[in-house]
C-alpha cells in the first residue's frame, strides 16, 4: 500500500549493516577485484601497500589464485613496518613453495632478519624460510632453525621445534643426526610450550630414538601437566612408550594376564566365575583375564603379527616371559608417570583425559584403575561432542574389566537426545557391567528401549538382554519370557524366540516355563509376522528334540498343531518349512525303518546341533587399539598409528646406545643435561633431578600368571531368516558364561536384520544389500524431458530492446577442461536492427596459473532484426564456482556491465560407470568425504497434478517418482544417471527405500563426485530425500551438496 515505507526500511536496513561493518575489514571481501591492487603494492605509503595486502590475503581466503603479485610482494620484505612485514611474510608463507625461485630471491633478507632485536619478526623469517621446500636451501635452514633453537625468545624456539618436521619432509639423509641432535636440545628445554612443540616434531621426525626421552624422561614427566593441551597427548603417548620399551609392563597391573605362568587357568575360573555369573566379589579389581588377554596383546602387536596370527598360519599363543614385567612399587619411572598423568585425568580436554585414562589403564596397579572411572564419567556427562568417543573406550574397559563401571549403571542410562549410535553403545555396555544387584533396574530401563521406533535401537536392546540372560542364568526368566509380550517389531520377537530354543535348558526356571511359552506361541501364531512364524518352527522343533520326560507329548501336540497351521498358512515359505519339519521329526512320532531313521538323525544333528567345526574366538578383521586413538574408533589402522613397543626391546648401556628395536643414536650426552644458558624467558625451572617420592598401593598380584592363548574351538551360532540359514561370524558359543557375551553381539544382530551401520566398508555393504534386497527399474530415455534452466543476462528495458538469456549447456569444451560451455539466446524486441554484437571479458586484471582464457572470444553478431533471436556458445573459465564473472556487452556503439552467475552443477561432468564401479568408487570416500542432507520434494506431485485422464490412471507411481528426480537432477547438473532402485519387498504406496545413484567428474581435478537421493515417505505425499556427496574436496562437495538440495525443493519452472 505504501511503497514507499519498503524502500525506506530497505535502506535503514543497508545503513544499519554499513554501520555495524565501521572498524572491521569486512569491507576487504565485498567486491576486491574492484580496486587497483598493483599500484598500491607500488606506492612509496606503507598505509596503501598493507591495505593492498590485506585485499590479496582477503582473496586467498575465498579460494583465489593471487600469485601473479608474487614479485610485487616480495620486494616488500625489506620494510621497517612491523605490520607491512608481518603481512608479507604471511604471503611468502603461502606461496613459496609454489614460487620457491622468486622466494630465494630474498633468503639474504630472511637470514638478516633471524638476527632482529625483535622475536616475532625473527619468528616469521624462520617460519617463512622453512616454508620454501627447496633442498638447495636446506642447509641453511638448518643452520637457523639449530640457532633459533638456542635463542632467548621462548616463542622462536617453538617455531624452530614446528620448522623440524617440514625440514625432515625433504628427506635429506646426511641431516637427520642434526636433526635429532636438535630435537634432543628441544625437549631439554626449560619451557613448557616449546617442550609439547618438541614432543610433536619428536613424533614426525624421530619416534623410534627413544634415547632422546631417555636423557629428559623424569623432567619431561615433570613438566606434563603445564604443556598445552595438544603437546600433553603427544607427550603421554611418548613417555608411555619409552616406560615400556625400557622397563616393560607392570606385573601388578592387569596386563600381567600376558605372563605366561602354569597358574593362568586357574586364575581364569576364578575371575569368570567371579564376572561371569554376577557374583559380587570381594576384590574391586577382579577381572576377565581372556577378554584382558586379548585387548592387550592387540595393543603391543603389530599389524603384520595381527595379520599372521589372525588367519591361522601362526597358531602360537602370545606370552612373555617375567623378564618383560617390572614392579610398579619399586620402579621409579613408573611411579613418576602414574603420579604426573593423575591430575590430567581431571583435564579441560577430553582427548588429554582418554589419554591419561590410557596410561593408568595399562601401566597402574589393578586396584588403582578405578582413579579413571569418575573422570571418565565426568566427560561422558560434560561433553557432548565427545561422548561416541568416550563410550567407545568406556565400552572396551568395561568389557575387560566388568567390575569398574558395575556400581555406576546408572550413568549410562540412555537420553532421549541421544543418537543411534551412543545408544547402542550404552546398551551393551549395560550388559557388559549387569550385575544381580543391577539386573533389575537395567531391565525396566530395557522394557522401555525395546518400545523405540528406531527398528535398530530395538533390535540392539533385544541383543542386550540376550547377553544380560546368559552373563546371568539365575534372571534368565525376567529377561527372556517376560520381554517377548511386549516386544511388537517383527525382528525383535523372532530373536527373542530364537534365544528361547536355542538356550532352553538355561537355568532352573526356563525350562519349566517352555510348556506355557510355547503354548502362547502357538495361540498367536496366525497373527505373527512371517519370520517370526519362521522361527516359531524352527524354536519347537528344537525344543522337541531335546525334551524328555513329562513335557514330552505336550511337546509334540504343540508341534503337531502348529504344523498343521502351518500347512495351511498363505505364505509358501511358511508351508515348505512345516512339511520339512514334519518329515525330519517323523521319527519322533511314528516307528520306520532303521535306515531312515538314522539318516534323520544325521540331518537334525548337522541342522539344530552345534556347530564341529573349529574356529577362531576372535573375528580376523576385528582388533582393539590403543585408548584414546583415532583408529580405537574407525577400527582400522589409522595413518600415523603404532602400537606399544615389545616390553624391554629398549636396553640402554649408560644411556648411551639403544639396542634392539630402536633406532642407533651416534652420540647421546649425559642424563639430565640443560639447554642453553642464555634462555632467560623460561616460564619455570624443572629440575631433572628432584628426587621423587609418592605412594603406592601395596597389593601384590601373583609373579605366577600366564596366558595360554585362545584356542579352544567353538562352534558358530546360526541365524534363521526368512527360511534361509546363515552363519554369523561374530558370534561364538563357549560352555563358559562370562564367553557367551559376544554370542549375540550388536555385529551379528545388524548382520542378520540387514542394517550394517558400523560397517568399516559401506561401499560393499550397500552392493551386498542391493543384489539381495534391491530390484533395478529401468526409466527409459528421459532426455527428451530435460529441460535447461534459463537465466537472463540482461532484459529489453536496460538493453534498449536487446533481451540475453543464457542457459548451462552439457557440452564438453574441446578447448580446455576448465571451460564451462554456456548457450547464450540473442533476443531483438525492439522495432529497429540492433548492430555489432559481441561478449568481452572485464576481469583482465586477474591472471591465472594457466594459460586457460576467462572467456573465449565469440564471434561478433553484425545485426539482429526485431523480433530475431540467435544462438551463441559461450565457453568460459569461472575462477571461483561461487562468484559471478564480470563481462562487457556491446551493441550499436553502447558498453553495457553484465554479470555471469555460475551454476556449480555444470562444473562437472558426466562420468559413465556402472554400479559395482560406483560401489568400488564410493566405499573409498567414507567418513571425512561424505557429506549429507535431508529436504522435502514435491516435484512428482506437480507433475501428477497436470496429467490427468487415462495417462494418470495408467502411470505407476513408483516410475513417475524415479522420473521426476532424475529428470529434475539431470536438468539441473550435468551428470550421469548410474541406476534406480527400489526394494523388492515395497509395500503399497510406500515409497521407501528408493534409491538413484549419479557419478560426475569434476573438471577442474577430474575428481569423481558421486550423489546418491534415497527416499521416505508415501506415494501420493511430499518425499523425504536423503541426499549424500562423496568427494574429495570438500569445499566443493558441500557447495554442490547445497545446490542440488536447493533445486530439489524450488517447484519445476
Amino acid at each position: 500500500m505504501f511503497p514507499q515505507f519498503g524502500a525506506t526500511a530497505e535502506t535503514l536496513s543497508k545503513a544499519s549493516t554499513m554501520v555495524f561493518r565501521i572498524g572491521t575489514d569486512a569491507h576487504l571481501y565485498d567486491d576486491p577485484d574492484d580496486v587497483n591492487i598493483a599500484p598500491l603494492l607500488d606506492s612509496k605509503y606503507d598505509s596503501e601497500k598493507c591495505e593492498a595486502l590485506k585485499r590479496l590475503l582477503a582473496l586467498i581466503a575465498q579460494g583465489l589464485d593471487v600469485s601473479n603479485f608474487f614479485p610485487q610482494v616480495v620486494k616488500n620484505v625489506a620494510s621497517q613496518s612491523l605490520e607491512l612485514k608481518k603481512l608479507v611474510y604471511l604471503y611468502l608463507l603461502h606461496y613459496a613453495e609454489k614460487h620457491p625461485n622468486e622466494a630465494l630471491l630474498s633468503i639474504n633478507c630472511f637470514q638478516k632478519d633471524l638476527g632482529d632485536p625483535n622475536a616475532l619478526v625473527r619468528a616469521w623469517a624462520l617460519r617463512t624460510m622453512a616454508g620454501i621446500r627447496l633442498h638447495v636451501i636446506a642447509p641453511l635452514v638448518l643452520v637457523a632453525v639449530s640457532k633459533c633453537a638456542r635463542d632467548p625468545s621462548v616463542y622462536v624456539r617453538k617455531c624452530a621445534a614446528n620448522a623440524l618436521p617440514k625440514l625432515h619432509d625433504l628427506r635429506q639423509e646426511e641431516h637427520n643426526s642434526t636433526i635429532e641432535e636438535i630435537v634432543g636440545i628441544l625437549l631439554n628445554d626449560h619451557s613448557p610450550a616449546v617442550v609439547g612443540a618438541a614432543a610433536a616434531s619428536f613424533a614426525s621426525v624421530c619416534p623410534y630414538n627413544l634415547s632422546l626421552i631417555g636423557r629428559n624422561y623424569r623432567k619431561l614427566c615433570e613438566i606434563l601437566p603445564d604443556v598445552e593441551e595438544w603437546g600433553q597427548i603427544v607427550l603421554i603417548g611418548i613417555l608411555l612408550r619409552y616406560a615400556i620399551a625400557r622397563h616393560g609392563l607392570v606385573k601388578e597391573s592387569i596386563m600381567s594376564s600376558l605372563k605366561c605362568t602354569e597358574n593362568f587357568h586357574a586364575e581364569k575360573h576364578v575371575s569368570d566365575d567371579n564376572m561371569g555369573l554376577g557374583k559380587e566379589s570381594s576384590d574391586s579389581w577382579a577381572y576377565d583375564s581372556e577378554s584382558v588377554n586379548m585387548v592387550f596383546r592387540c595393543y603391543i602387536e603389530s599389524p603384520d603379527e595381527y595379520l599372521s596370527r589372525s588367519s591361522y598360519a601362526n597358531r602360537a599363543s602370545f606370552e612373555l616371559n617375567g623378564a618383560q614385567f617390572t614392579s610398579g612399587e619399586t620402579n621409579d619411572d613408573v611411579k613418576i608417570l602414574l603420579y604426573s598423568t593423575s591430575p590430567l585425568l581431571w583435564s579441560n580436554n577430553s582427548a588429554v583425559v582418554l589419554a591419561a585414562a590410557g596410561v593408568h589403564w595399562i601401566m597402574a596397579p589393578k586396584e588403582d584403575v578405578k582413579r579413571i572411572i569418575k573422570p571418565l564419567l565426568f566427560i561422558l556427562r560434560s561433553s557432548n561432542a565427545s561422548k561416541f568417543v568416550v563410550l567407545n573406550n568406556i565400552q572396551v574397559f568395561a568389557k575387560a574389566m566388568p567390575s569398574l563401571f558395575a556400581p555406576h549403571h546408572e550413568d549410562f542410562f540412555i537420553y532421549s537426545s541421544d543418537s543411534y549410535q551412543v545408544k547402542a553403545l550404552k546398551v551393551e555396555i549395560l550388559s557388559s557391567i549387569a550385575t544381580d544387584s543391577s539386573i533389575s533396574s537395567i531391565f525396566k530401563e530395557f522394557q522401555d528401549y525395546i518400545r523405540d521406533p528406531d527398528r535398530r535401537f530395538a533390535a540392539a536392546t533385544v541383543a542386550a538382554i540376550g547377553l544380560c540372560a546368559l552373563r546371568l542364568p539365575r534372571m534368565a526368566h525376567i529377561c527372556l519370557v517376560r520381554s517377548l509380550d511386549r516386544i511388537k517389531v517383527p525382528a525383535a520377537r523372532a530373536m527373542i524366540i530364537w534365544m528361547m530354543g536355542e538356550y532352553s535348558s538355561l537355568g532352573e526356571i526356563i525350562p519349566r516355563m517352555l510348556t506355557t511359552v510355547l503354548k502362547y506361541l502357538a495361540w498367536c501364531f496366525t497373527l505373527e509376522a512371517l519370520e517370526t512364524k519362521l522361527q516359531i518352527l524352527n524354536t519347537v522343533s528344537k525344543v522337541l528334540l531335546g525334551a524328555t520326560g513329562e513335557h514330552l507329548s505336550t511337546y509334540k501336540k504343540v508341534f503337531s498343531y502348529l504344523v498343521e497351521l502351518a500347512e495351511c498358512d498363505l505364505n509358501y515359505n511358511v508351508r515348505d518349512r512345516s512339511r520339512f519339519l514334519k518329515k525330519l521329526l517323523s521319527y519322533n512320532f511314528v516307528s520306520e525303518g532303521v535306515e531312515e531313521i538314522t539318516c534323520c538323525h544325521v540331518v537334525v544333528d548337522c541342522i539344530f546341533k552345534k556347530q564341529t567345526r573349529e574356529v577362531k574366538a576372535e573375528s580376523i578383521n576385528y582388533r582393539f587399539y590403543l585408548p584414546g586413538s583415532l583408529s580405537h574408533i574407525v577400527l582400522h589402522a589409522a595413518p600415523g598409528y603404532e602400537p606399544l613397543p615389545k616390553p624391554c626391546s629398549l636396553l640402554l648401556d649408560d644411556f648411551n646406545k639403544p639396542e634392539g628395536t630402536c633406532a642407533i643414536v651416534k652420540g647421546a650426552g649425559d642424563h639430565g643435561t640443560s639447554s642453553d644458558p642464555s634462555d632467560n624467558e623460561s616460564a619455570s625451572d624443572y629440575d631433572s633431578q628432584h628426587s621423587f617420592t609418592g605412594s603406592s598401593s601395596g597389593a601384590h598380584a601373583d609373579d605366577n600368571e600366564s596366558s595360554e592363548g585362545n584356542e579352544n574351538p567353538d562352534p558358530l551360532i546360526q541365524f534363521s531368516d526368512i527360511g534361509n540359514a546363515s552363519e554369523v561370524q561374530d558370534g561364538v558359543f563357549h560352555s563358559s558364561p562370562a564367553n557367551l557375551g559376544e554370542m549375540i553381539s550388536n555385529r551379528a544382530l545388524e548382520s542378520w536384520l540387514e542394517e550394517q551401520p558400523g560397517s568399516s566398508n559401506p561401499g560393499i555393504l550397500e552392493q551386498s544389500q542391493a543384489c539381495k534386497s534391491l530390484a533395478r527399474i529401468s526409466i527409459g530415455d528421459v532426455g527428451r524431458r530435460i529441460k535447461r534452466k534459463s537465466h537472463s543476462l540482461l532484459e529489453a528495458a536496460n538493453g534498449n530492446g536487446l533481451k540475453v538469456d543464457y542457459s548451462f549447456s552439457s557440452e564438453i569444451s574441446t578447448i580446455s577442461h576448465l571451460l564451462v560451455c554456456i548457450e547464450v539466446f540473442f533476443k531483438n524486441c525492439s522495432s529497429e536492427t540492433i548492430t555489432e554484437i559481441t561478449l568481452v571479458d572485464e576481469e583482465s586484471n586477474i591472471a591465472s596459473n594457466d594459460d586457460v582464457p576467462t572467456l573465449v572470444p565469440m564471434e561478433k553478431i553484425s545485426s539482429l532484426e526485431p523480433g530475431q533471436t540467435t544462438r551463441m556458445i559461450l565457453q568460459v573459465h569461472f575462477h571461483h564456482h561461487l562468484l559471478p564473472l564480470k563481462l562487457a556487452l556491446f551493441h550499436d556503439g553502447e558498453k553495457l556491465p553484465v554479470k555471469l552467475w555460475p551454476d556449480i552443477g555444470y562444473f562437472v561432468k558426466p562420468l559413465p560407470m556402472d554400479v559395482q564401479a560406483f560401489a568400488d568408487k564410493e566405499s573409498r570416500l567414507p567418513g571425512m568425504f561424505e557429506y549429507t542432507r535431508r529436504c522435502t520434494f514435491a516435484g512428482h506431485i506437480e507433475e501428477r497434478n497436470k496429467e490427468f485422464g487415462d495417462s494418470l490412471l495408467n502411470k505407476d507411481k513408483y516410475l513417475a517418482i524415479c522420473e521426476s528426480l532424475a529428470v529434475k537432477m539431470l536438468s539441473n547438473a550435468n551428470i550421469s544417471l548410474v541406476s534406480v532402485d527400489m526394494p523388492v519387498e515395497a509395500k503399497l504406496e510406500d515409497a521407501s527405500g528408493l534409491r538413484l545413484r549419479f557419478s560426475s567428474e569434476i573438471l577442474s581435478s577430474s575428481l569423481p563426485c558421486l550423489i546418491t537421493i534415497t527416499v521416505e515417505g508415501k506415494c501420493s505425499d511430499p518425499l523425504n530425500l536423503s541426499t549424500k556427496v562423496n568427494c574429495e574436496e570438500t569445499v566443493f562437495a558441500l557447495n554442490l551438496l547445497n545446490r542440488i538440495i536447493s533445486f530439489l525443493v524450488e517447484p519445476a519452472y
